[in-house]
């Protein structure tokens, strides 16, 4: 018997010998290959080369081959990276943009350089340290506005109406932008947190928050999670452990390397392990924001409502290279307290053209939560209340982009020096809206319908098929139907653009906070949730009622 443990033990050896021989063959011969080529191309090819450009589209290349989550971090752009992980930069504190080719400042971050020295949303930027910025792209401006912190730093400022440039010495400072960036109470019992990103202790930044409304007698609560890309791990947790009793497994992660093999568990008190909760997501909501979501939904510790989640289970680790760089590389993938992982694409089986499958409907596996309900794997997180996603009109989109709703604004507030608002009492007035519908009369913002492009195409197959001259009338007819239609579009979508306006009016004022304010007032899915926290009875119903798995289930569906 010993005699054939030792035959399977040496074959086994052997076996991982020869695959780490093999491995070890194919890297070393593929390296030997691409610095051979690379030494070629560069002296051989009938231009000049940029060897560092040639060498970075590769890795790219390379890297984009595996999942879109692997990067490759260039020197040039380590400092964006660590203002994605820590939500800190040196720099003044403002967001720049270019507005009718005049590099302006759309809002100043409150109680920073630039707010403190006085800039204000509309004031356009001129000279940076004696550089005439005129006419240079915003993302240049952006670089020379970013620096050491304690460094001085001298812009020529023309401030919203008036024409004379001022000069303004300023120093730059570590910009931290909050996690947090509202929170508040919607009524007398219900609060309300906005986190926009997992960065450096935003934990702490949603526990403060939670804390503060609880002084103000909060019974309930909504952790809006909407648009929140993700980030660190950790913090997640920490979020997470905010609500439930310690050494409560959250998450645990799974890879190739079994240094990636971890469970993370709450390791501290909870601040509030009662408190109605309702969680809001939507297909925006991912990575961490998934974690909290799902594992909260997982430990029935509370509601999810809103619309299917993003769907990525993977996680990253950061790897020092050499000359400064870095590669962000996936290691693992994570799974939630039911044991279910919620990555919905499979970036390891690609089509012959690159295309990534979605997880397909046989493999859909259902789990249980800690009551026994029944909730589902490789689809994001799926919401207990379903609700349907805001559609904005063309139009409105076009006014946003083209910056007419931030110039209007400008203007409104030059007529109207005296002109004070919150997020509370804004309000544009009939009045104030047919002035906005007279300011876009000598203005630019066409904008094409998927109608449009249908009728577009329309006129195209038909005069291949030699029937356009058939149909000629009544495709015109249809054509300047069209035009009159979307003539009444100021009109028919008043509200939303009403809307907009006035959130950009309480950001004069109250900065980011007056903008989620006001846009909180007019937001479907928080009408929602309160209603939903006003009904004690159908959250326990939510959170106790156990259903049979439906199948077949459609992963790719939307909600």
């Amino acid at each position: 018997m010993k005699k054939y443990i030792v035959i399977i033990c040496l074959s086994i050896a052997s076996f991982f010998a020869f695959n780490f021989s093999q491995d070890y063959f194919e890297i070393s011969k593929n390296l030997d290959v691409f610095n051979t080529l690379y030494r070629e191309l560069n002296i051989a090819y009938v231009d000049e080369t940029k060897p560092g450009q040639l060498m970075k589209t590769g890795i790219e290349a390379m890297l984009a081959s595996l999942d879109p989550y692997t990067n490759y971090i260039a020197e040039n752009d380590i400092e964006d990276y660590r203002m994605m992980t820590t939500g800190e930069y040196g720099g003044i504190g403002a967001l720049i943009q270019d507005v009718n080719k005049k590099i302006t400042i759309t809002e100043p971050y409150e109680g920073f350089a630039a707010y403190r020295a006085g800039l204000r949303a509309g004031d356009e930027i001129v000279e940076v340290n004696g550089v005439n910025v005129v006419g240079k792209k915003t993302e240049d401006i952006t670089t020379m506005l970013k620096g050491q912190a304690g460094t001085p730093i001298k812009l020529k400022i023309i401030h919203l109406g008036q024409t004379t440039p001022t000069e303004v010495n300023l120093k730059r400072e570590e910009i931290k932008v909050k996690a947090v960036p509202y929170y508040s109470m919607l009524n007398a019992e219900v609060g309300y947190i906005k986190l926009t990103s997992f960065t450096d202790n935003c934990s702490g930044e949603v526990k403060e928050a939670l804390l503060k409304l609880k002084e103000k007698n909060c019974k309930s609560l909504i952790l809006d999670l909407r648009g929140n890309p993700g980030g660190l791990l950790h913090e997640a947790v920490n979020i997470v452990n905010l609500f439930i009793d310690k050494n409560n497994e959250v998450v645990s992660t799974k890879g190739k390397v079994k240094e990636w093999n971890k469970q993370y568990f709450s390791l501290y008190s909870p601040v509030d392990t009662q408190i109605p909760l309702v969680v809001l997501v939507d297909n925006n909501s991912a990575s961490a924001s998934e974690i909290v979501s799902g594992a909260l939904q997982d430990l029935d510790r509370a509601v999810v409502l809103g619309q299917r989640s993003y769907g990525k289970g993977l996680v990253q680790q950061t790897r020092d290279l050499t000359y400064n760089t870095k590669l962000k590389v996936t290691v693992a993938k994570y799974y939630i307290p039911s044991g279910r992982c919620i990555q919905a694409l499979d970036y390891t089986h690609k089509d012959e053209e690159g295309r990534v499958e979605k997880v397909p409907d046989s493999l859909i596996t259902a789990f249980k939560t800690k009551n026994g309900r029944i909730i589902y794997d490789g689809a994001g997180v799926l919401p207990d209340v379903k609700t349907e996603p805001i559609k904005y009109s063309n139009i409105l989109a076009t006014l946003l982009n083209k910056n007419h709703v931030f110039t209007f604004v400008n203007q409104y507030l030059i007529k109207n020096p005296q002109y004070q608002t919150t997020a509370a009492n804004v309000s544009l007035s009939d009045a104030d809206y047919n002035d906005f519908i007279s300011y876009l009369k000598d203005k630019d913002y066409n904008y094409k319908t998927q109608s449009d492009f249908a009728l577009e195409d329309l006129k195209l197959d038909a005069t291949n098929e030699k029937y356009y001259e058939s149909i000629k009338a009544e495709y015109e007819a249809l054509l300047n139907k069209m035009a009159s239609n979307k003539k009444d579009d100021l009109v028919r979508f008043k509200p939303e653009i009403k809307q907009f306006i006035e959130e950009e009016m309480a950001a004069r004022f109250e900065f980011q906070k007056g903008r989620i304010g006001t846009a909180l007032k007019y937001d479907l899915d928080v009408a929602e949730a309160k209603k939903l926290l006003a009904d004690k009875q159908k959250i326990t119903s939510i959170l106790t009622t156990i259903e049979k798995p439906t199948k077949p289930f459609n992963p790719n569906k939307r909600f």
